[in-house]
C-alpha cells in the first residue's frame, strides 16, 4: 500500500527529512558522477533526489504512480532574474500506472526508483516497464528499505512503510526482470533522530557507518543495468523461413512461418 504522496512530502519538509535526502543522494551521485547530455527519470516519489541533475543532465522527469498521488515539480522552472524571482514555471511530473508509464521503447538513460518497489503489488510489471523505457545500456538505482535496519522498524518515516528488503531479495527482483545488478551501497547508518544534535551526529558518523555497521543501514541502493540477451535459433533443419514478430507486451516474442507467394 502506497503512503499518499502529501505525507511523503511533509516528510522531507522536516530536518529529517532534509538530512535523508543529501545522505541518500550522496551516494546517488557517487555512482552516476556524469550525466551529462543524458535523460533521466525519477519513478515514485524521487523529486528530492532529482534537483541535483537538472543543470547538468539533458531532460529530467518525474513519474509518480496513481495510487500514491502527484505533486508539482519543481516550484520553479525557469531562470532567475535580476531580482532572484522565477518569472517562467513549468511541470515536469506525471501520474501513471505502474505497469504502463507513458513513454517510448528505450529512451531513458538512468532512472532512479525511489518510494515505490517497497509498495507495489505488481513489482514484475513495474520492473517490465523499466527495462522497456531504459535504452540499451542504460542504468536503474533502486532505493529500498533495509530488512535488518532501524528505519524499517519504526513508521516515524517512509522507509518504515511497506515491505523492506535483503541484499539478496533486490539483487534476485532486478535480475529476474532482465535488470542486471552492478553495484549495491547503503545509507542511513544511525536510526531516524529528531534532535538537531543527534541530527548532525548522523551525518557526520555516515562514513563510519558505511564502513563497520553497513548491515544495519536504513536502505539499500542498488544500481542495475538494462540486459538485452541475444537469442539462439533451435538446433536442427527448418522447414520455413522464419522471422521475429512483436505481439502485444515488447517484452515478449514468438516467431511464425513466412509463407510464400
Amino acid at each position: 500500500m502506497y503512503q499518499d504522496v502529501v505525507k511523503l512530502q511533509a516528510f522531507y519538509q522536516t530536518r529529517l527529512g532534509r538530512v535523508t535526502a543529501r545522505l541518500i543522494r550522496q551516494q546517488i551521485t557517487a555512482f552516476w558522477p556524469d550525466i551529462s547530455g543524458m535523460d533521466v527519470m525519477g519513478l515514485g516519489y524521487a523529486i528530492p533526489y532529482l534537483d541535483v541533475f537538472r543543470t547538468k543532465a539533458r531532460h529530467v522527469i518525474s513519474i509518480m504512480p496513481a495510487a500514491q498521488g502527484v505533486v508539482r515539480w519543481p516550484r520553479h522552472n525557469g531562470k532567475a532574474d535580476n531580482d532572484g524571482k522565477h518569472r517562467y514555471k513549468g511541470n515536469l511530473t506525471a501520474l501513471a500506472r505502474e505497469g504502463n508509464l507513458p513513454l517510448q521503447d528505450a529512451v531513458m538513460d538512468r532512472i532512479i526508483m525511489v518510494h515505490i518497489l517497497e509498495h507495489t503489488e505488481q513489482s514484475r510489471s513495474l520492473l517490465r516497464e523499466v527495462w522497456r523505457t531504459l535504452a540499451p545500456g542504460g542504468r536503474v538505482i533502486v532505493v529500498v528499505p533495509n530488512r535488518l535496519g532501524f528505519w524499517a522498524r519504526t513508521d516515524r518515516t517512509p522507509f518504515g512503510h511497506g515491505t523492506p528488503f535483503s541484499v539478496a531479495q533486490v539483487r534476485q527482483i532486478l535480475s529476474d526482470n532482465m535488470l542486471t545488478p552492478t553495484r549495491t551501497i547503503s545509507a542511513l547508518h544511525l536510526p531516524p533522530f529528531n534532535s538537531r544534535s543527534l541530527l548532525s551526529l548522523m551525518a557526520s558518523l555516515e562514513g563510519t557507518g558505511q564502513r563497520w555497521w553497513h548491515n544495519m543501514a536504513g536502505v539499500l541502493i542498488v544500481e542495475a543495468e538494462k540486459q538485452i540477451y541475444a537469442a539462439s535459433p533451435p538446433a536442427g533443419k527448418r522447414k520455413h523461413v522464419t522471422r521475429p514478430a512483436i505481439v502485444g507486451n515488447p517484452m515478449e516474442c514468438r516467431t511464425g512461418p513466412v509463407k510464400r507467394k
